[in-house]
């Protein structure tokens, strides 16, 4: 028999025959296609992929994608992934969410996806806004942000979805742009690769309702200063000049200068995405512009048990020692009647 050969997949190849009907100019057209560009180096048959999405501009996602896709209902993409990924462990699961999707009426099926570490990939475009309904402020739209429903600014704390993500016991968590093809190509591929549930922020940008939210730290002139990107095992450099670093100063962090006050790389931090204890993570995550510049690449990174991998070990254990094997053996067990 001849050996299978295998396929050799392209970005071409996981785009569909759909018309795109993102507005020109959305970020979402930038997440979609570095997710096409990266599922082809996964090695993975296309048959084994799923999308599933909820409701908002992103939910639209698994039309764009020539693999299996499931269009849900508003919140429940994490719901349904989970239950696609129990019931089949052997597909790619992605859920494809917002940040209103994800965090505010799916808020319950995002943390506890988390918390059980089911094998799912969530891609949360965070544009801090509702987008398919016009404009309404978002659980992680900034204090004081003028919107249709918050028309003198909005007087709740958004949310932080690394923190959300860390809180919930995730083992894996990181951020993109969505202008940044290659980090984001980059970090998908490793979230695919992870085992467990996989979380990435994707700062994306709505042209319409929230148009440069995200500028004052991933603008062109700007990023280099105010946004870090993190690799594991590497220090934490950043800055036009590759000068500025991050040092531990007791229990916060520091925006430090190579060259300053004795200051020498070897002083940096060195990311450790993989570590357990999710203290200097949670603190990376969580950092914010001015006083610090907000962390981008894979931050947390944590191997741990699955949830479908438990269940079925589960099943195994339960049948090897059950005494009911058969239908009939079910039916006749427990306390039965006969009927003359």
């Amino acid at each position: 028999m001849a050996e299978q050969q295998t396929i050799q997949y392209t970005q071409k190849d996981f785009k569909s025959d759909q018309e795109v009907r993102w507005c020109p100019g959305c970020g979402d057209h930038a997440v979609l296609n570095a997710v096409q560009r990266a599922l082809p180096e996964l090695g993975i048959p296309k048959e084994k992929f799923a999308f599933i999405s909820g409701i908002g501009c992103s939910s639209r996602f698994p039309y764009y994608m020539d693999t299996y896709g499931f269009h849900g209902i508003h919140g429940r993409a994490a719901a349904v992934a989970s239950g696609v990924k129990t019931a089949n462990p052997e597909l790619s699961v992605w859920d494809i969410t917002g940040d209103g999707d994800a965090l505010a009426i799916g808020g319950n099926h995002f943390i506890h996806a988390i918390r059980r570490n089911i094998d799912i990939n969530i891609i949360l475009f965070n544009n801090e806004i509702y987008g398919l309904t016009k404009g309404q402020y978002s659980p992680t739209s900034g204090k004081g942000l003028v919107t249709k429903t918050s028309p003198f600014g909005t007087v709740e704390e958004p949310f932080s979805v690394g923190e959300l993500v860390i809180g919930a016991k995730g083992k894996f968590f990181a951020r993109t742009v969505d202008s940044n093809i290659a980090l984001s190509i980059q970090i998908y591929i490793e979230a695919a690769k992870h085992k467990g549930t996989s979380v990435v922020e994707v700062l994306q940008n709505c042209v319409i309702f929230n148009d440069g939210i995200h500028d004052v730290v991933t603008g062109k002139e700007v990023r280099d200063d105010r946004t870090i990107i993190l690799k594991h095992g590497e220090p934490m450099k950043f800055g036009k000049e590759n000068n500025m670093g991050l040092v531990l100063d007791g229990l916060k962090l520091k925006v430090v200068t190579i060259g300053e006050n004795g200051i020498a790389e070897k002083n940096l931090l060195v990311h450790d995405a993989s570590e357990p204890n999710p203290g200097i993570q949670y603190m990376l995550a969580n950092m914010r512009y001015p006083e610090y510049p907000v962390a981008l690449g894979v931050i947390r990174s944590v191997a741990g048990n699955t949830y479908e991998a438990d269940v079925q070990e589960q099943i195994k254990s339960v049948q090897k020692d059950s005494k009911i094997k058969c239908m009939d053996d079910l039916l006749l067990s427990g306390s039965i009647w006969k009927v003359e």
